[in-house]
């Protein structure tokens, strides 16, 4: 009987969250007829993909309620702390920002996700299974956030604002403003995106060994952020270029009381960031609405400068800067042949180069340059129930540059990388997955810079690597997933030469490393379902006669990951995150959320073992749509009980590191569509973004 009422339970569940019959099959019948089809499909809350997950975070007022990292970490197997930075399920991500890459990484990276607001993205996809189209440099999986809104004709504007406060031992501010306008004429369109953000943030940390204090820090952060997102688009007939011009800078400011075994210091640090990038897009159309070929330049210039300088006798500490020089061509070509059911044919080729120079105190102590070339091939076919993707990159990398003291160890490779993907339709809308694909990734800059770019004092340390080694990936999962809300899903990653941070001991007290391990194996199980409350109100009959949209319901989504890292000669256990998210639709179609995050006591994270659950924290939103839905208000509590505290031991050293910050915060978010008074101003494609592979359904659902 139990065994029955499971069945039954999972089975109204899916038929519950369903919404539409899948027109997949639909479309590609009428392909041969329609050169153009316009489907109008509400948003989603979360789509699953064959080879991504898309976040919604334009209606999902719990989501884009203050900073885009605090919405970020909302989000259902997705963890980002000090030591693991940022992983879903199991996999590193690479970040790329209106589909292409930031190329920014460590404490720079959490700066900028700080800085922008949430409620100035519309979406967040994880490509979780990068196809050959992708570089092969993503590693095990890609996050690609999405900034822009859509266009459209006539004179648009959306203005979003945000303000929260805390109150850890004094009051703390934090406000955002952003402002979208978009407008076309017989010429051309245009659209912009400015905005800024002001943080004022605490944290606090320990470093303790057995014996010894060895550094205790209160640090009290101030930070500035500005952005600039532009794009125009010149239709030529069936032809289209896209330019775009990205700018973001950001001002920090720091002052950090510290005291250990041995010192006492009084410091402040002032951190700098100008970020460029440039796009322009080529877009070449044909008669065949389904052959496409487009080529791409982008350039991107990252600057930052570090200074740390003591407030006691006004001497440096550090004087650290960097600089990073991105360039890359890609050309992508598709079309659909006449095989099987429907076949689709992709190809392609890139060429990308980087330099990093860093410098200390006017000493450039480091010199980097990567040259990279690729093509790929790649078909998608369709065949009766089942659906394949199959693909080849071919890539070439030559990496060398030198220290202030001798040249770095060259890297001169050319490697051949294969993906495949099959689903097998099982009904409509329930497909069963399995993928395999093998990824390269290349240190980043960040791990690379011998610099410190952190506060340090006379005990703690954070260092660089400029010899380490690339990780090869081999990557497989399988996969079930139903009615776009419920799945279960597992995945092996064997990886060669694993980069990752560790603390080791010194003369001194203890120092921050990053280094090559020369095997590991990530395991990752997930799983995900949606319990509707009116379930245990209506009972079974009556809540499968029910037809409404899943994202307007009240509803308990239940998710559960485990997370093991297994690491040579060290006895790792794995990782429990539980995240739990709770919908009500209050009366006046005022709509309350609460997110719970926790995960398990005693897990790993390659060396470093949680002794305390890992960003966990309790998450209260209200919000309501006001003036025919253009104006949306929330109000919200993050980390209620005051939870989202980090406690880690270092395996193989008596080493524990404790940290706290003031995320427990209350505040309020506003985003208001300026209606347009002509009637004629209709929605028509992204200018800010032009990745064409964003959002497309690379096969099935």
């Amino acid at each position: 009987m139990k065994y029955c009422f499971s069945v039954l339970f999972l089975v109204s569940s899916f038929t519950l969250f369903s919404q539409n019959e899948t027109v997949n099959d639909s479309i590609k019948e009428m392909n041969t007829e329609l050169d153009v089809l316009v489907l109008e499909k509400k948003k989603q809350a979360v789509e699953r993909k064959a080879d991504r997950t898309i976040f919604d975070f334009s209606e999902q007022a719990y989501l884009n309620s203050g900073s885009l990292l605090e919405g970020l970490k909302k989000l259902p197997g997705l963890i980002i702390s000090d030591v693991a930075g940022m992983l879903y399920q199991g996999k590193q991500l690479q970040v790329y920002m209106d589909g292409r890459p930031l190329n920014i990484y460590s404490n720079e990276l959490n700066t900028y996700l700080e800085g922008l607001p949430a409620n100035a993205i519309e979406k967040v996809e994880i490509i979780t299974n990068p196809g050959a189209e992708f570089p092969a440099t993503s590693g095990g999986a890609i996050i690609n956030i999405i900034s822009s809104k859509k266009a459209k004709k006539y004179l648009s504007a959306t203005y979003s604002n945000g303000y929260s406060y805390t109150n850890y031992d004094k009051s703390r501010h934090r406000f955002n403003n952003s402002l979208t306008l978009s407008a076309a004429n017989k010429l051309f369109s245009w659209q912009i995106q400015a905005g800024q953000s002001y943080t004022e943030s605490y944290r606090k940390s320990k470093f303790t060994s057995t014996d010894a204090i060895l550094s205790e820090n209160y640090s009290d952060r101030t930070n500035r952020f500005y952005y600039l997102k532009t794009g125009l688009k010149f239709d030529f007939r069936k032809d289209r270029l896209l330019v775009n011009y990205d700018i973001n800078t950001n001002n920090n400011r720091t002052d950090v009381d510290a005291s250990g075994s041995g010192f006492t210091s009084n410091d402040k640090s002032k951190s700098k960031g100008y970020y460029h990038d440039v796009m322009l897009t080529y877009q070449k159309r044909f008669d065949d609405p389904f052959k496409k070929l487009n080529f791409r330049f982008n350039y991107n210039n990252n600057d930052s400068d570090f200074n740390l300088n003591s407030r006691i006798n006004q001497n440096p500490v550090l004087d650290n800067n960097s600089n990073q020089d991105f360039y890359q061509f890609k050309t992508d070509y598709s079309q659909q042949i006449d095989f099987l059911d429907n076949t689709k044919i992709s190809a392609g080729a890139l060429a990308d180069r980087l330099d990093f120079d860093a410098t200390s105190f006017n000493i450039k102590n480091l010199e980097y340059t990567r040259t990279s070339l690729a093509a790929y091939t790649e078909v998608q076919a369709l065949y009766k129930q089942f659906e394949f993707i199959v693909g080849g990159r071919l890539e070439s990398y030559d990496i060398e540059g030198n220290t202030d003291t001798d040249n770095l160890i060259p890297f001169n490779q050319t490697r051949f990388f294969p993906n495949a993907t099959i689903q097998y339709k099982l009904t409509s809308q329930i497909y069963f997955k399995t993928n395999y694909n093998k990824k390269i990734s290349l240190p980043n800059t960040a791990s690379l810079n011998p610099n410190n770019t952190r506060y340090q004092n006379p005990n703690i340390g954070y260092f660089g690597n400029p010899n380490l080694e690339p990780t090869i990936f081999n990557n497989y999962e399988i996969e079930v997933n139903a009615y776009e809300y419920f799945f279960i899903g597992y995945s092996i990653t064997n990886a060669n030469n694993q980069i990752t941070d560790r603390v080791i001991s010194t003369e001194n007290g203890a120092a921050s490393i990053s280094e090559n391990i020369p095997d590991a194996t990530i395991r990752n199980f997930n799983f995900g379902i949606p319990i509707p409350y009116m379930l245990f109100t209506k009972g079974l009959k009556k809540t499968l006669q029910f037809d409404f949209n899943p994202d307007e319901i009240n509803f308990l989504y239940v998710y559960v990951g485990n997370q093991m890292h297994n690491i040579p000669n060290v006895d790792t256990k794995s990782i429990w995150n539980i995240n739990l998210m709770s919908q009500i639709i209050l009366p006046k179609k005022i709509k309350f959320v609460a997110s719970y995050n926790t995960s398990n006591v005693g897990g790993n994270h390659y060396y470093y073992k949680s002794e305390r659950p890992i960003n966990e924290r309790l998450d209260l939103t209200f919000s309501k749509k006001f003036l025919s839905d253009n104006l949306s208000v929330s109000l919200y509590v993050n980390d209620i009980l005051n939870t989202n505290k980090q406690k880690f031991s270092i395996v193989e050293t008596d080493f524990i590191y404790n940290s706290s910050y003031d995320s427990r915060r209350v505040g309020f978010s506003l985003s208001y569509k300026i209606p347009s008074k002509n009637k004629l101003a209709k929605e028509e494609g992204n200018i800010l973004n032009d990745d064409i592979k964003q959002g497309e359904n690379s096969i099935g659902n």
